[in-house]
């Protein structure tokens, strides 16, 4: 049997009574406090220059300009420093969890003889952090009672998963939980990118090129309907998607770096991350969906 935190007190496990509640919950639960959090991917994840970074740092080793409060010291400046990879992070919420929840006796400072136990438990939550903000958003759009159960049945799991403790915690297979939300996320997938067409608005030269992993780094897709287009995994870095109305594109694992949103219409894209978005360029024009923030460097 799973053990679960009983520090766990400021998080229920979820119950989905309707679509209502579902959104509330993902609202709550699936946004990042930096203020909450003990600055963990400052200290627990790796930097590489290779990455969009200015400097390599080991996992483990705290970043140079964390400061006491564990605040960012020069995060008004990380796009003139070259933090890119800073820019482009977002944890949707599993800093604050396992700061807050997960280690309720404090943080990595005060009990270094948990630091990398902490660090490792960061990694695992913000991987099922990932899932939940895929599940619950697959859970709206989809279609079917039988995807509806399932989809609902996963979600439920993996929330709870998020309640064991640290030890519980990093001896999850994650790339188990993965294959088999995969499968759900992908049926998902074909349904919405089919009710909006599936990319067939698109010019056929286009279309010929559309699909998974797909390479579209340096392309002019500019003032396109692409709408149900099928970017998953694709290659869009640098990419001028602006003006563009992505209505149903399916865009999870998609690599958006530098990519120019510029007035593109993104409400009803299909697995957009706020990772994503704070990875692109964009401007008050670029309508994204509910849920996703206006990235600051983007004014």
């Amino acid at each position: 049997m799973m053990e679960v935190n009983a520090a766990a007190l400021d998080y229920k496990p979820i119950k989905i009574n309707n679509a209502g509640a579902l959104k509330v919950w993902r609202a709550r639960v699936l946004k990042s406090n930096c203020a909450e959090c003990y600055g963990l991917c400052c200290v627990g994840l790796h930097f590489a220059a290779s990455e969009g970074f200015p400097l390599d740092k080991a996992p483990g080793k705290a970043c140079p300009h964390l400061q006491a409060d564990f605040r960012c010291g020069v995060h008004e400046t990380l796009s003139e420093r070259g933090y890119k990879g800073c820019i482009g992070f977002d944890c949707l919420g599993a800093g604050q969890r396992v700061s807050r929840v997960t280690f309720p006796e404090g943080s990595w400072k005060r009990l270094p003889g948990s630091s990398k136990l902490m660090f490792e438990a960061f990694v695992v939550m913000r991987h099922l952090y990932e899932l939940l903000w895929y599940l619950s958003e697959a859970l709206e759009r989809c279609q079917g009672k039988r995807l509806k159960r399932d989809l609902t049945a996963l979600l439920v799991e993996v929330d709870g998963l998020t309640f064991l403790t640290p030890e519980a915690l990093v001896g999850i297979d994650v790339n188990a939980l993965r294959l088999r939300s995969n499968v759900m996320l992908t049926e998902v997938g074909e349904q919405v990118r089919g009710v909006y067409g599936n990319g067939k608005a698109a010019p056929a030269a286009l279309r010929k090129r559309l699909g998974r992993y797909a390479d579209f780094a340096g392309a002019s897709l500019r003032g396109l309907d692409l709408s149900g287009a099928n970017f998953r995994g694709a290659v869009l870095i640098a990419a001028d998607l602006s003006g563009s109305v992505l209505a149903g594109a399916e865009l999870i694992g998609a690599d958006l770096r530098d990519a120019r949103l510029h007035g593109a219409d993104l409400r009803e894209a299909l697995y957009l991350t706020q990772a994503q978005v704070n990875s692109a360029k964009g401007d008050l024009e670029t309508k994204l969906p509910d849920g996703l923030e206006r990235p600051v460097h983007w004014r």
